[in-house]
């Protein structure tokens, strides 16, 4: 690969110039790291891993966002790039981590658009109408949640083409294909035929590495790319959909503007394997030494269950046991990676290929080789906490008093609800909301109903606008996170699945009321990792780990043993084995699906009785 610089492997390692502030560092002192690179929506983080699975160094960088209008969302590679480079120097500067010990570097992103020239490998713009780069700001990314191409995520749907199946049956407007198809709609067909386009991770390794090697992870998940050998799939890209769309263009020189033919003219990889090495460029960019493995990266959601789901569990116990007998790759079927943050991801997997309703995949090959994975999701868990919270007539109330204990708004409610509990003299803070009915897909449904139309519901309204009032309407919200996770593990389970555990991650994971309901509502454990804020980044360190294993014939260590060995111990929420509450969650569960389904019934009945009026 151009660029590229020797495999820096261990038995070449230089003595260390610094030793880590981590007292483990200081025993051992060629102890070696591993860097995890992750870029979110709103910034990019690095954390160190050193070889015992610890993260001994963090440090994040905001990144910049544009909106040129109403539901358009852009960022720059080049951005990223400066907010990765700073965050990784603080980090090891920060706890004076000596560059010569850093084996391996993994990356994760959103799964976003990236565009490049392919004569000039420089970042093309993708603001319209002139797509120029005046203001200088590299703006080539168009973000996951850009809804700029609607009509064109109709036409491919409209397709009905078989690899639509591997994506819940239509391919979301969040997906790459209807973004590069709008640019192609509205780019000067001159600077269009000199763009060639990467998911955000793949463009990041690029920049790594000078390489064109892409991730199974970013193609098959967000790209319409299907492995070869899935339903007679020949070269991975599905040259009858592209031209049936509209981009023909795109398969010629066997698809090289995306990434080429697997073993003609391009190279595709599962997690972490080796792209290839850190280049002086980018070395210089990061202050770090040349040669050091590049592991292929994954979506920021993936990199949560590789974070997640390795953790040993000990039965019997309330901890997560780092020590226990080792994990067999057969238990990730058993665990659901529930990545939770403004909306939740729910990632599964499978030895074979299970379809289910409103739920994208199956995907072949993007985690660990010859395995599938699904993905279902909420649309919004987190942001819908926050929207119900701010909207309340009690909110200015609620957050004021939370200043005053120096406390955030979701511990002082969680308080608050415990309090009417004990002055209620009520058997459970379930049992204050006992009568009190919240579906809330604000923000539409992603699984397992997949319909962007659908919309909350309340019964069981009242006048109260007092604490009280805010109290029982934020727990009906996290009622309602509870049983619609029940409703997508039950569906995914229906389908083929054997999920019996569920592993969480993100910030949702500190709200304790919440964990519960979720164990209580699935009536499985919920797994909490040790590094709640940090399990995405620390997958993305654990793909720079298996990178730096790679040997001279190309073999690398598994990952899933990676992540045997490196995950950390973590605390287990059991179930709820009180049976008045578990009658309760049932009752609450039957009122939740007639509301998901009277509510799509009554639209259609109007909707039929309003056929033919004139807007």
């Amino acid at each position: 690969m151009a660029g590229q610089m020797p495999f820096r492997t261990q038995q070449h390692r230089k003595p260390s110039r610094q030793l880590s502030t981590d007292p483990r560092n200081e025993l051992h002192p060629h102890m070696d790291h591993y860097i995890g690179i992750d870029v979110g929506t709103g910034s990019a983080r690095a954390c160190i891993m050193n070889d015992q699975g610890d993260i001994v160094g963090l440090a994040s960088e905001t990144i910049g966002l544009w909106q040129p209008q109403t539901g358009y969302y852009e960022q720059s590679t080049t951005d990223i790039w400066r907010c990765i480079c700073s965050s990784i120097r603080r980090a090891m500067d920060q706890h004076n981590i000596d560059g010569d010990t850093i084996r391996g570097i993994g990356f994760d992103a959103t799964c976003s658009l990236a565009v490049f020239s392919e004569d000039t490998d420089q970042p093309v713009n993708v603001t319209g109408p002139n797509f120029d780069n005046q203001d200088g700001l590299d703006r080539n990314v168009i973000l996951w949640l850009d809804h700029r191409p609607v009509e064109e995520t109709i036409k491919i749907n409209a397709t009905n083409h078989n690899l639509l199946r591997y994506v819940g049956g239509k391919m979301s407007i969040e997906m790459e294909i209807p973004k590069v198809l709008w640019l192609k709609n509205n780019m000067p067909k001159e600077l269009f035929d000199r763009c060639k386009f990467y998911d955000l991770t793949d463009a990041l390794t690029h920049m790594a590495t000078g390489g064109e090697t892409r991730s199974y992870c970013s193609v098959v998940c967000k790209q319409g790319f299907v492995p070869v050998g899935v339903d007679g799939s020949v070269k991975g890209w599905q040259e009858d959909f592209l031209t049936e769309i509209g981009l023909k263009d795109l398969c010629e020189d066997n698809f090289k503007r995306m990434g080429g033919v697997d073993g003609v003219n391009g190279k595709y990889l599962t997690a972490g394997e080796l792209v290839g090495t850190l280049s002086e460029k980018a070395a210089q960019d990061m202050g770090l030494p040349p040669g050091i493995a590049i592991g292929s990266g994954v979506i920021d959601a993936y990199a949560g269950w590789i974070g997640t789901v390795g953790a040993k569990v000990k039965l019997g116990s309330n901890e997560l046991d780092p020590g226990h007998a080792k994990n067999d790759v057969s238990q990730a079927f058993t665990r659901l990676a529930a990545v939770a943050g403004t909306s939740t991801c729910h990632l599964a997997m499978s030895e074979k290929p299970v379809f289910v309703e409103g739920v994208w995949g199956p995907y072949r090959d993007v985690l660990l080789p010859d395995y599938w994975m699904a993905e279902g999701g909420q649309s919004a868990t987190g942001e819908l906490l926050r929207h119900v919270i701010e909207t309340h007539p009690a909110f200015n109330e609620a957050h004021s008093v939370a200043e005053t204990f120096n406390t955030n708004i979701y511990d002082y409610l969680n308080e608050h609800l415990r309090e009417m509990v004990e002055k209620e003299n009520a058997p459970s803070v379930s049992w204050l909301g006992r009568h009190f009915f919240f579906y809330g897909d604000l923000f539409g449904n992603r699984s397992p109903v997949a319909d962007p139309n659908m919309k909350g519901s309340v019964i069981g309204l009242s006048s109260d606008k007092s604490l009280d009032g805010l109290a029982l309407y934020y727990y009906a919200t996290m009622e309602f996170i509870a049983l619609q996770t029940h409703q997508i593990v039950d569906a995914m389970n229906k389908s083929g699945h054997v999920i019996s555990s569920i592993f969480m991650s993100g910030s949702q994971c500190q709200n304790s009321i919440l964990m519960d309901l979720i164990a209580a509502a699935c009536d499985m454990p919920v797994l909490i990792p040790r590094y709640v804020h940090a399990a995405v980044v620390h997958g993305a360190a654990m793909l720079g780990a298996k990178a730096a294993s790679t040997n001279k014939e190309g073999k690398s260590e598994p990952l899933w043993n990676i992540m045997d060995r490196y995950s950390k111990a973590g605390k287990m929420v059991k179930p709820t084995t009180d049976e008045k509450l578990k009658k309760l969650l049932h009752a609450k569960y039957k009122v939740f699906l007639e509301q998901c389904e009277s509510q799509q019934r009554y639209r259609k009945d109007v909707d039929e009785a309003v056929a033919g009026w004139a807007k």
